[in-house]
C-alpha cells in the first residue's frame, strides 16, 4: 500500500505505513552516502525529539498551536524520546543540504504519529503539518544544530561513564603492582628503577588529567542558537518565541541550556563542535601512547620485555602455533587513529563556514556522534578483556633491575658522576652487575649499599647521609 505525497519537486509514493514522508524518500534517494544512518545514533534521534517538544511548548504558549496538535505533537515527541519509532529515521548521516533532510524527517515522523495520535491517516497533514506545526517558528538552521548540541552532551554523559571506568581499572592495577620493582625507560633505553604500579597510576593520571579538558568541552553544547530560524535574525518567529524555547528545552533535559547571546553568530559557528573533537583527538593520543606500552611493555614471552602478561583473547596466527597477540590495545590504537582523523574532518569542515551558514555540518556532527561512539566501545573492551586482567612477571622485573647498569643513577648522589660513569663503563663492557663491582672496588659497604638501593629509596626522593669509603 501507498499513499501520494507532494512538496516543491512534485509527487513521490511513500509507503502507507510509514511515519516518514515524501522529503525523507527524497533524502534516502539523493544521499546514498555511507553506512552511517540516523537512526543508528539514539542519543541525536532523541535530541532531534527534544527540540521539536521545546518547540511546540513555545508555539503552544504563543497560541500558535492548538492544544489538541500540542498534545498530538507532544506525545510523538516523547514516544521517540523513549525509543519508540526509530526505524522511521532511515536518512544518512551525511548530507548535502546543511541538515535539512535530517530535519524534516524529524518533522515529517511527528507529524505523522501525531495525526495518529488525533484519529487521522499518515498524509492529512491539514491537521498536523510537519512544516507549518512541528517546524513553527523554525529554521533547519537553528533547529538542526540545536539538536545536534543536546545529541552530543547526552553523548557526552555516557561517554564519561565509561572513560572513568577505565580511569578506575588502571588505577586498580596501580595498587596492585605498587610493590613490584621494575626498570623505568626513557628513549628505549634503561633509566632508573620505579615500581610497576608507578607506572600504571601514570597511565590512570594521564587519562584523569583529561576529565576537565572534556568536560569543559562539551558545556559549550549547552549553548544553543533556537529561535534563530534562517540566518539568525528570527524571521517568521513571534517575539519571547527564542527564551520560551530554550525555557522549556531546560526543564525537558534538566540542563542548563541556554540561549546564544548572538544568533546570527551562533548559526554559523560550529567551534563547539570543533571543540569537543579536539578534545577526543587528545584524548586519542594519551589512548595511543598507553596501549602502545602495554603492547611493548608485555612483549615476547620469551624475546620481549615480558613485564607483564595481557589476557590471552584469541590465537594470533593461523600459521604459528602458541601464537598470541596483543589485539585488545592494536584496536584501541586503531580507534585512536580514527578519532584523530575524524578531528581533521571536523576542522576541515568547520572553516567552510559560508556567510551565515555552514553547510558542513552533518560530516561533522557525524564524526562528532562516531568518535564518541567508538571510544565508549574501546574503553569497555580494553578495560573488560584486558586491563583487569593483566596479571604481572614480578621475577622478570627483578632480573632487569638486577642485570641494569641503569640503578648507577641512584649511586650518583652519593658517590659522584665520575665514579657513576666508571661503574657504568664498567658494567656494561664486562657484564658484571653494578651491585657487585661497587662492592668489587669497595666504594661503598654493603650496608650502605643496600640502603641506596633499596626499593623505598629508589622510587621517590630521599635524603641519605652516606659517605662513599673512596
Amino acid at each position: 500500500m501507498k499513499r501520494i505525497e507532494s512538496d516543491l519537486i512534485g509527487s513521490m509514493e511513500v509507503p502507507a505505513e510509514a511515519l516518514y514522508g515524501v522529503q525523507t524518500l527524497r533524502g534516502i534517494e539523493n544521499f546514498p552516502i555511507s553506512c552511517f544512518h540516523l537512526c543508528d545514533y539514539p542519543l541525536f534521534v532523541n535530541a532531534l525529539a527534544v527540540t521539536k517538544l521545546g518547540a511546540a511548548v513555545a508555539n503552544h504558549q504563543l497560541g500558535l498551536l492548538t492544544d489538541e496538535q500540542y498534545n498530538a505533537i507532544a506525545q510523538a515527541c516523547r514516544e521517540i524520546m523513549e525509543g519508540q519509532h526509530h526505524d522511521q529515521f532511515p536518512v544518512d548521516m551525511i548530507q548535502g543540504g546543511a541538515g535539512t533532510t535530517t530535519n524534516m524527517n524529524a518533522n515529517e515522523v511527528i507529524a505523522n504519529r501525531a495525526l495518529q495520535i488525533m484519529g487521522h491517516q499518515p498524509g492529512e497533514y491539514q491537521y498536523c503539518s510537519p512544516n507549518d506545526h512541528v517546524n513553527c517558528s523554525q529554521s533547519t538552521n537553528d533547529a538542526y544544530p540545536t539538536a545536534i548540541h543536546i545529541g552530543l552532551y547526552a553523548t557526552h554523559i555516557e561517554f564519561m561513564k565509561h572513560f572513568e571506568l577505565l580511569i578506575q581499572a588502571f588505577e586498580a592495577k596501580a595498587v596492585e603492582f605498587a610493590d613490584i620493582l621494575k626498570m623505568g625507560r626513557t628513549q628505549l633505553e634503561d633509566a632508573v628503577p620505579m615500581t610497576l604500579g608507578q607506572t600504571f597510576g601514570a597511565f590512570a593520571s594521564i587519562l584523569r588529567d583529561e576529565v576537565r579538558n572534556i568536560n569543559f568541552a562539551a558545556e559549550e553544547f549547552l549553548t544553543v542558537n533556537m529561535g534563530a530560524t534562517a540566518i539568525g535574525t528570527g524571521i517568521c518567529s513571534e517575539p519571547g518565541y527564542a527564551e520560551k524555547c530554550v525555557a522549556a528545552l531546560r526543564e525537558i533535559t534538566g540542563w542548563d541550556v541556554k540561549l546564544a547571546g548572538n544568533l546570527v553568530a551562533a548559526t554559523s559557528d560550529t567551534s563547539c563542535m570543533v571543540g569537543y573533537s579536539s578534545a577526543l583527538r587528545r584524548l586519542a593520543t594519551k589512548m595511543n601512547k598507553i596501549c602502545n606500552d602495554l603492547r611493548l611493555l608485555a612483549s615476547g614471552p620469551r624475546c620481549g620485555f615480558h613485564e607483564f602478561d595481557l589476557p590471552a583473547r584469541q590465537p594470533g596466527s593461523s600459521i604459528m602455533p602458541g601464537k598470541v597477540n596483543p589485539v585488545i590495545p592494536e584496536v584501541m590504537n586503531q580507534i585512536s587513529y580514527k578519532v584523530i582523523g575524524n578531528d581533521l574532518c571536523v576542522a576541515m569542515s568547520s572553516e567552510e563556514a559560508q556567510m551565515e551558514l555552514n553547510a558542513m555540518e552533518p560530516v561533522m556532527a557525524q564524526c562528532c556522534f562516531e568518535s564518541a561512539a567508538i571510544m565508549m566501545n574501546g574503553f569497555d573492551t580494553l578495560r573488560v578483556n584486558c586491563v583487569d586482567g593483566i596479571t604481572a612477571n614480578p621475577e622478570q622485573c627483578r632480573e632487569y633491575i638486577h642485570k641494569s647498569f641503569g640503578v648507577v643513577t641512584a649511586l650518583n648522589p652519593v658517590i659522584g658522576y665520575k665514579n657513576s660513569t666508571k661503574i657504568a663503563k664498567e658494567a656494561m663492557a664486562t657484564g658484571k652487575s653494578v651491585y657487585d663491582l661497587v662492592l668489587e672496588h669497595g666504594i661503598l659497604s654493603k650496608e650502605d649499599l643496600d640502603t641506596i638501593l633499596s626499593p623505598e629509596n629508589m622510587i621517590h626522593p630521599v635524603k641519605l647521609d652516606i659517605k662513599p669509603l673512596k
